[in-house]
């Protein structure tokens, strides 16, 4: 149903979904001569944790995010939404459209201090649709997680959180920007 309401341009569809990327990617192919075992050159030392992206994923028109290290918590998941919901009212304000976000049923995504913020994203013109629990082939942007660590990370090692996050930011950039994609990244504030 939200498909078609999106394709009939009644509504603005995005898909929300957040993955994480490790210093050390699994190698999703790879070949080496016969009797020689593949060899990858590894840090010494590995400081740092995952880098998490939250995404949200419009088919054929945006991708917006934002980085973190470690993961996403109900605060700034909120701020990423509430970056979202000022972005629903200008849409609302532009076409009549009203944004509607397809989501899992993550805590952080129902935490009481999140949905203390539902009503005010709706009247912005902001609202959430809960996909049916463990249900993660629901959300098409599974799929573009897939595509960034299989053919952008893969077999990838990194020295720091930094250099991770800047590969991860790259592979974004590069594979949406090839299809003509708004791109944003939210940046949180560091004060």
């Amino acid at each position: 149903m939200l498909e078609l309401a999106a394709a009939a341009g009644e509504i603005n569809l995005k898909y929300l979904d957040e993955s994480g990327f490790c210093l050390w990617s699994p190698v999703s192919y790879t070949y080496s001569l016969i009797g020689q075992q593949k060899r990858m050159e590894q840090p010494k030392i590995v400081y740092g944790k995952r880098i998490s992206i939250l995404g949200l994923w419009q088919p054929g028109k945006s991708f917006e995010y934002g980085l973190a290290l470690g993961g996403f918590d109900s605060r700034s998941y909120i701020q990423v939404m509430n970056w979202m919901a000022d972005k629903a009212e200008q849409t609302l304000a532009n076409t009549g459209q009203i944004t509607v976000v397809a989501q899992d049923n993550g805590s952080l995504h129902k935490s009481r201090l999140t949905q203390a913020q539902w009503d005010i994203w709706a009247k912005k013109g902001l609202l959430l649709f809960f996909l049916p629990p463990y249900c993660s082939e629901m959300n098409p942007i599974e799929t573009e997680w897939h595509q960034v660590k299989t053919h952008n990370i893969a077999g990838r090692m990194f020295d720091n959180a930094y250099d991770l996050a800047c590969a991860v930011e790259n592979s974004i950039e590069q594979r949406y920007s090839d299809q003509n994609y708004h791109i944003q990244r939210f940046l949180f504030n560091s004060a």
